[in-house]
């Protein structure tokens, strides 16, 4: 067994994945005593279509020291306060997931349970009058800072945030080398990656090695043959349609989610376009059909023809394997229905870097990352297969299908679990909070059939006054905030909004 520490580690891609490893790696690991390589074509592209993030993106910024001002100019940014799923359970149905705290508790049970027992006695309301984000974001409503309480995350230009993180890489010391990979070197008995070798000659020896080479899986899959688990059962929509438009109407916080007959599409809305795209199934509709139904969908004039993505839902089944981890698309596929596709590669390389390996590469540090890496995406698949599963769409036979699928058993324990009890159980340190559940299956039309018992002992007069007393706070509250697009104007304008 080697011993030492890792001293040159090879990043083979670039794009958003590719930029973030380097830029976490050169700020945490430093460049003075460890060599850090990126390898990457301009001639193989990026996905880039991953525009719509989650909170936690925000550590992964600060941790970088990025000026939160700084990177809305570079990278074109709005905000965003949560997902507005529109047709999901039913034609002309409309939720949203907010990624705020839903009401605020007196009492040692979550705050929905108290709300059951007022809906129950007549005066309730909507759950989303307890909420300051899901309120704000539908009154197009923003503010940062001491005297803004929101829980946010962004809509980006992907391609501009890669460009972003590479002038902070570089400026680091990570070196950055252009070319194709047209062969990888193992070692003879261990089987581990030595180099990778490039169309122009150049040969690029490496400790450790970063597969951010996308669907392709040129390290993980392609040379070391992990292996793949196919979830395209539980998840079927396979191909994707992405168009830019000119911005149309308002600046909203929030990116919305359509339902159509044999999918859903999104639109993303940045200070300088708005981002499109169209998630269907290709055995119920044929590309050009899809492509068609995109277009006549678009608020502003395309920017460029829309671009074709073919995918496959699922993961590798090590995304560490010897020396080279998987990162992005690499390791593995789920549809940005949750827009989880940039947390996902900042949540495995946060994991490399609380397991970076000595020149050993500890066997137990990769089970323990394997693990830990492939628990995330069953609990992000999860969520996303229910959206499919609680539906009640009449007369479709993709969304028929989806309703008689049987589902995972961890997904089928919450539901009955929540139905039953109005409980969530969160297992494992899940990424989705229990009010990010709470929101998506009463949106799908699960009701529990009860509630926590404890309520039962709060008298109701006081039940009454604390819910009505929080619905007028949170209403006031939203109302005292800036309009979104007031406040980056005023705050994080773009200078230039190029397209």
């Amino acid at each position: 067994m080697q011993t030492g520490r890792i001293r040159k580690i090879v990043i083979v891609g670039g794009g958003t994945s590719g930029w973030m490893a380097a830029a976490a790696l050169s700020k945490v690991m430093g460049t003075v005593n460890l060599d850090i390589t990126l390898v990457e074509s301009e001639e193989i592209g990026t996905v880039g279509v991953g525009e719509a993030t989650i909170p936690p993106i925000q550590q992964f910024n600060r941790r970088l020291g990025i000026d939160e001002d700084d990177f809305i100019r570079q990278t074109h940014a709005t905000f965003k306060l949560g997902i507005s799923f529109e047709n999901w359970a039913r034609e002309g149905d409309h939720y949203f997931h907010a990624f705020g705290t839903i009401g605020r508790s007196p009492w040692m049970v979550p705050f929905h349970h108290l709300w059951l027992q007022a809906r129950a006695e007549g005066y309730g309301g909507e759950l989303g009058d307890y909420c300051l984000e899901l309120k704000a974001a539908e009154a197009g409503k923003f503010t940062t800072g001491n005297n803004g309480p929101l829980n946010y995350a962004y809509h980006l230009d992907a391609s501009l945030y890669g460009q972003f993180l590479r002038r902070m890489s570089e400026a680091a010391g990570v070196r950055r080398v252009e070319g194709k990979i047209v062969r990888v070197d193992q070692d003879a008995q261990t089987g581990f990656i030595t180099a990778v070798a490039l169309e122009a000659g150049d040969v690029i020896p490496g400790d450790l090695f970063i597969d951010c080479t996308g669907f392709r899986g040129l390290l993980i899959e392609q040379t070391l043959k992990t292996g793949w688990e196919d979830w395209g059962h539980w998840l079927p929509t396979d191909r994707a349609l992405a168009v830019q438009t000119e911005s149309a109407g308002e600046l909203i916080p929030y990116t919305r989610a359509i339902a159509h007959d044999a999918g859903w599409r999104w639109r993303i809305p940045l200070q300088h376009r708005t981002g499109n795209g169209y998630v269907y199934h290709s055995g119920t509709l044929e590309d050009d059909l899809a492509e068609a139904r995109l277009m006549d969908t678009l608020d502003g004039r395309a920017l460029s023809p829309p671009r074709r993505l073919k995918f496959q839902a699922g993961r590798r089944k090590s995304l560490w394997e010897k020396n080279v981890v998987a990162i992005g698309l690499s390791g593995g596929f789920l549809e940005p229905l949750e827009s989880t596709s940039i947390h996902l590669i900042q949540t495995g390389i946060m994991r490399l870097l609380t397991h970076f390996p000595d020149a050993s590469f500890s066997p137990a540090s990769r089970r323990a990352f394997n693990r830990l890496g492939l628990e995330e995406y069953e609990q992000v698949r999860d969520l996303i297969i229910f959206h499919y599963k609680a539906n009640e769409r009449v007369g479709l036979p993709f969304w028929r299908d989806c309703r008689e699928m049987t589902i995972p058993d961890s997904l089928a324990e919450k539901i009955a679990l929540f139905n039953e009890t109005g409980r969530i159980a969160r297992y494992r340190d899940e990424l989705f909070t229990e009010d990010s559940w709470l929101a998506v299956m009463l949106g799908q039309g699960i009701v529990p059939v009860s509630h926590d018992p404890v309520v039962d002992g709060m008298p109701l007069e006081g039940l009454e006054r604390a819910v009505r007393e929080l619905k007028v706070a949170v209403s006031r509250a939203a109302e005292a905030l800036p309009r979104h697009a007031e406040f980056i104007s005023a705050h994080c304008k773009a200078a230039t909004l190029a397209r």
